[in-house]
């Protein structure tokens, strides 16, 4: 059993920066793939990134194209956090934020089994 807990969203301005982070409980926090998807309004809940730690320093990391350069996933097997840093940020990325983790990754919310509450990021015109 994972439980997992959002913190950092805010309301920012058209492109102001934001880091994320959600911190896990578990003593395997490391064989966990931890992705951060996104809901706005009204949409479906949509993937953003994913991270899976394969060893040493090497690591999996994926995103969706619309935040390919701006965002950044990383993560702390010593402090079980995984973070989401967030850049030139555009109102089009306001939604809650969520925090979510397996033991394979992927791009699929249905394809995850541990989920945060969310956190609100708000980004004004």
């Amino acid at each position: 059993q994972v439980q997992l807990v959002e913190s950092g969203g805010a309301l920012v301005q058209t492109g102001g920066s934001l880091r994320l982070s959600c911190a896990a409980s578990g003593r395997t926090f490391g064989t966990y793939a931890m992705g951060w998807f996104r809901q706005a309004p009204g949409k479906e809940r949509e993937f953003v990134a994913a991270i899976k730690w394969l060893g040493g320093m090497a690591y999996y990391v994926d995103y969706v194209g619309s935040v390919k350069g701006r965002f950044t996933i990383s993560r702390d097997n010593t402090k079980n956090t995984v973070y989401l840093q967030m850049n030139s940020l555009k109102p089009e990325d306001t939604a809650v934020y969520y925090c979510a983790a397996n033991l394979k990754g992927g791009t699929k919310a249905s394809e995850y089994d541990y989920w945060g509450q969310g956190t609100q990021v708000t980004v004004s015109s």
